[in-house]
């Protein structure tokens, strides 16, 4: 990658903690994700993260609810943007998230590439928010990713820690992987990497020695000091709901729109330029579908 690179930019719409006392605009109903995909879309989004909620907010796996709201940013944005669902969570079964990928076929799915501590630490208070073990086994990356080379729906890489970064190799060579490789790097969560451009840059130099695309996932106010630095490293930037729902001065952002349009901002201040969604297709290595029954995309095998 490098700095003649287009930027690839990613809305994460919402994510499973945060909620409307503390954020108006996350969505939740699948008409609210639609709407929320297109203020992102067109602000220079072309890639879209999607965990699905229940429409009073719940955090859901179902089907269902997977299905209404990729079906409602679908007929939004049509073919503007990728589409890409989390298989991140704490104990729901991997059948159940291969049951919503087989579903509804996502271009693109998260791939949490190790275990780690998952945790939020309140210094006011001298203790901790929360505190979990975010459990991802290679047993079990091995068998999302079976299922998505199977779906031909390309992986996200999450890598929250240098360690995770090094985890991809050997999926590569057990020949699991086709190149490019596409990774994001997940900076700030306690138990993972500290949100710093040094660390960053260590993930960078760290990816695989073959054709690969990355991007950095900055949690909380901090993402707004680690764009620039994946900006000046060749990178490409996440921004949404999901992650961080302050804008630069502090004020909280009344859609994911005004959170994409900083970092549009910044990517053309840094001398760089936003990819489309062909060349964010051809960058992350999402594999061509051919039309299955009704025009919807029908499922392939991605070659090793």
């Amino acid at each position: 990658m490098s700095l003649q690179d287009p930027v690839v930019l990613t809305c994460a719409l919402s994510g499973v903690l945060a909620n409307r006392d503390q954020c108006p605009a996350i969505p939740y109903t699948p008409q609210e994700y639609a709407a929320e995909a297109r203020r992102a879309v067109d602000e220079g989004a072309v890639h879209l993260h999607i965990h699905a909620r229940k429409p009073d907010g719940t955090p859901s796996y179902e089907v269902e609810d997977f299905a209404a709201i990729s079906a409602a940013i679908r007929a939004e944005v049509a073919d503007a943007a990728i589409v890409n669902f989390s298989t991140g969570t704490v104990g729901v079964p991997v059948a159940k998230r291969v049951a919503y990928l087989e579903a509804c076929l996502p271009e693109v799915a998260a791939l949490n590439m190790g275990s780690m501590n998952y945790a939020k630490y309140s210094s006011a208070r001298r203790a901790f928010v929360f505190d979990m073990v975010f459990a991802n086994p290679f047993g079990e990356i091995i068998e999302l990713l079976e299922a998505m080379r199977a779906l031909s729906i390309k992986p996200e890489h999450e890598c929250f820690d240098l360690g995770h970064v090094g985890s991809i190799a050997p999926l590569l060579d057990m020949g699991l992987l086709a190149p490019p490789v596409h990774a994001d790097f997940v900076l700030g969560v306690l138990g993972g990497a500290p949100a710093t451009p040094g660390n960053l840059a260590a993930m960078a130099e760290n990816m695989p020695d073959c054709p690969h695309h990355w991007g950095v996932i900055g949690i909380g106010r901090p993402q707004w000091a680690l764009i620039p630095a994946a900006l000046s490293l060749g990178g490409s930037v996440r921004v949404g709901l999901e992650d961080n729902f302050r804008l630069p001065n502090g004020d909280v952002a009344s859609s994911n729109g005004e959170l994409v349009a900083v970092a549009a901002q910044m990517t053309l201040a840094a001398g760089r330029r936003l990819a489309n969604v062909s060349e964010a297709r051809q960058m992350l290595g999402i594999p061509v579908r051919s039309p299955g029954p009704g025009g919807a995309p029908a499922p392939g095998g991605i070659p090793a």
